[in-house]
């Protein structure tokens, strides 16, 4: 940067290279050789050169002294600082008293799974100290997670609904198209979904008066299609539940982060008179996606991975 200009543009370049997970040696910056990381510097390259600065990128196959692996332990300790702090604030939301609101207590837990999927997304060589922190939020979430009345679901064997007709009312909205992902997400990518107030007697029926799969206790028709299924493990598919189960059901049990707007989507959905298809293939967009950001919000990383040459 020009050495006349002011401190902020220095300031704003400084924490935008550590949004990005960058790694100073002496005044370089260094990313690892991925598409992404080399797409970052370009822009950030555009915008310093915007303000009269000066910035040059270049792939470097290796730094004299610094062995590949002393790199990525340098990329490892910069995440491993990061996830230290977030397990500060884990141990001081656990600490929280009794007495805290619980709304309170589960805003500032959301705000610390996204803290961690910032670092996550940053964590290139997959510090170990990562699945440590995600266990204890996921300890948290569980510890947080209201104590429902136990509702006895009965098991259902996948193998048995391959290839079937399901049908559901017309006009779906937010709990039957979650059903609906679901079913062609984990349960069968090739079934029929039909809309209609009757069914046949050989189709699967969800989320209608009478049938299959429908409310039962204080479970919405998803909740209970992902305990039939055993799918209830899964921590992504419980705050996915949760949403669909406060839209649907609104009483005041789950307070997510995410539920107002998509509540206010699938709302836009039925103001702007979609048809059944286009409601069933917008909602399995949305949920798809959802699911894809909870997952990584809250996924345990699998070990380390072996190390990758870096962008130098």
């Amino acid at each position: 940067m020009p050495s006349k200009a002011s401190s902020s543009p220095r300031v704003t370049l400084w924490r935008r290279l550590k949004r990005l997970g960058a790694i100073a040696f002496n005044s370089v910056q260094v990313l690892p050789d991925r598409d992404e990381c080399l797409e970052a510097f370009q822009w950030l390259a555009q915008e310093v050169q915007k303000a009269s600065g000066e910035a040059l990128i270049m792939r470097v196959e290796q730094f004299e002294g610094l062995s590949d692996s002393e790199i990525v332990e340098r990329f490892r300790a910069a995440r491993r600082d990061d996830y230290a702090e977030l397990a500060t604030q884990a141990t001081a939301l656990a600490s929280s008293p009794a007495s805290d609101a619980q709304g309170d207590l589960h805003e500032r837990l959301e705000k610390l799974y996204k803290h961690y999927a910032d670092i996550r997304r940053i964590d290139f060589f997959d510090c170990p100290e990562g699945a440590q922190v995600m266990a204890r939020l996921n300890q948290i979430a569980e510890d947080l997670t209201p104590v429902s009345e136990a509702i006895a679901i009965v098991a259902a064997a996948l193998d048995q609904y391959q290839q079937r007709s399901w049908v559901t009312r017309p006009r779906p909205h937010v709990d039957r198209l979650a059903c609906i992902w679901l079913i062609r997400r984990f349960i069968d990518p090739k079934a029929v979904i039909r809309y209609a107030k009757t069914a046949a007697a050989d189709e699967v029926t969800f989320d209608m008066d009478k049938g299959d799969f429908q409310h039962q206790g204080n479970l919405c028709t998803f909740e209970v299609m992902v305990k039939a299924f055993g799918l209830d493990n899964d921590p992504a598919l419980q705050v996915l539940g949760q949403i669909v189960h406060e839209i649907d059901l609104r009483d005041g049990q789950y307070r997510q982060p995410q539920t107002a707007g998509v509540d206010a989507l699938l709302r836009g959905w039925l103001l702007t008179d979609f048809s059944d298809t286009a409601l069933e293939l917008h909602g399995i967009a949305l949920f798809e996606g959802l699911y894809a950001t909870l997952a990584q919000e809250r996924a345990i990383p699998l070990g380390s991975s072996a190390p990758q040459a870096a962008e130098r």
